[in-house]
């Protein structure tokens, strides 16, 4: 893996998982175009994440079995050529088919970071997988402002025609520059589903990374749903304003690199609890009332992503390094788990904030954070 490899395949996780999130912002200009009601918009991003959770599940464990190249490149035109279909739709039933079909191919994503860790050297693999997963969390975070802003510029079609043309343009990275990779793993896909289960209930490592994970990744979710609320609510932003807002938490990104070198040099356990306990305090800026608020709200982001995506590469080096002959497959059961806390977090998000008000979004989330710091001092102690 040279760094100029590192880098494309940073460039690929980026351009590829921010698919699934440019709708999000912009579901209410879609909705009408397409004949949605107002009250079934939020069908639209539902049906993505439904789709990547089932190609997570189902299709991901194919990177054990199948050539590794061959796969991203299929996965990736079908990505390309369900955004042509958004951008073309004016039916909602179609809208939300293609919808569906975007996010059960965009798991490509998750086939490219076990790719990377297998072609990385041991002592660079926590290294090389921080490094892509930065790429990776730049495109969630870019994803929403950027398409915030194309839709008020070109309208929301062009949102989706430029979406497929920079994962066409992936694509052919992809097929320029990746290695072949062949698995050794020969098996049936009924028997390779199966193994699913077992990997699960072996590896007590996938079970308790996963875990603190997918709690960090509620809060996440949660703080990044209920914030834009906040900021309409108590500051009066823009929809724009608020895509501009959201840049900030790229700025966490920084965390991957940094928790990549921790692991490598076998640290991961004193930095898992201090990403925890960053965590659990990231909140207490979104506390401050006033203009300073604003500030403190931006704070927030930022700690929290670093917290969130430190923990996160700290978990798949350790994951990765249980069977190297089952990455695809640990990674699918890790990003699954991961997958389901954030959804958790951004379903109770709106209800939480109504109820509750921002005071209750803050205590949920620095409580999820807190529940995982005890569940990782509970396995220490073991």
């Amino acid at each position: 893996m040279s760094g100029t490899l590192v880098a494309l395949f940073s460039l690929c996780a980026g351009v590829l998982v921010a698919n699934l999130y440019y709708a999000q912002p912009i579901i209410e200009l879609i909705a009408p175009a397409v004949g949605l009601s107002a009250q079934s918009a939020s069908v639209i991003v539902s049906l993505t994440q439904i789709g990547y959770a089932i190609g997570l599940f189902f299709l991901v464990p194919l990177a054990d079995l199948l050539e590794n190249r061959r796969l991203l490149m299929v996965s990736g035109v079908a990505a390309a050529a369900s955004l042509v279909g958004a951008a073309l739709s004016s039916q909602p039933g179609v809208f939300l088919l293609v919808s569906l079909l975007l996010g059960l191919s965009s798991v490509s994503v998750q086939i490219l970071i076990p790719l990377a860790a297998h072609l990385a050297p041991e002592a660079l693999r926590g290294r090389t997988v921080g490094t892509i997963m930065g790429g990776l969390l730049s495109g969630i975070l870019l994803s929403r402002p950027l398409s915030s802003m194309a839709a008020q510029w070109f309208g929301w079609r062009a949102v989706f025609f430029i979406a497929a043309a920079m994962t066409l343009g992936t694509v052919a990275i992809i097929a320029m520059t990746l290695p072949r990779r062949v698995p050794q793993h020969r098996a049936s896909y009924g028997s390779l589903l199966a193994s699913l289960w077992h990997l699960f209930a072996r590896f007590a490592v996938l079970r308790q990374r996963a875990l603190l994970q997918a709690l960090l990744f509620a809060a996440f979710s949660l703080f990044w749903t209920a914030a834009p609320l906040e900021l309409a609510a108590r500051y009066g932003l823009s929809q724009s304003q608020i895509g501009l807002f959201a840049l900030v938490g790229a700025l966490g990104a920084v965390a991957a690199p940094i928790a990549g070198r921790l692991a490598d040099a076998g640290h991961t356990r004193v930095a898992s609890f201090a990403a925890l306990i960053v965590a659990a305090l990231a909140f207490v800026p979104g506390l401050i009332h006033g203009h300073a608020g604003l500030y403190g709200l931006a704070l927030t982001g930022i700690v929290l992503d670093f917290a969130v995506q430190m923990n996160m590469v700290l978990g798949q080096r350790a994951v990765y390094a249980l069977d190297a002959h089952s990455r695809a497959r640990l990674n699918a059961l890790y990003m699954t788990a991961i997958f389901a806390g954030g959804a958790a977090g951004s379903a109770i998000a709106s209800a939480l904030y109504t109820h509750a008000g921002w005071h209750g979004v803050v205590a949920a989330g620095s409580g999820l954070a807190v529940v995982a710091l005890g569940a990782l001092a509970v396995s220490a102690r073991r």
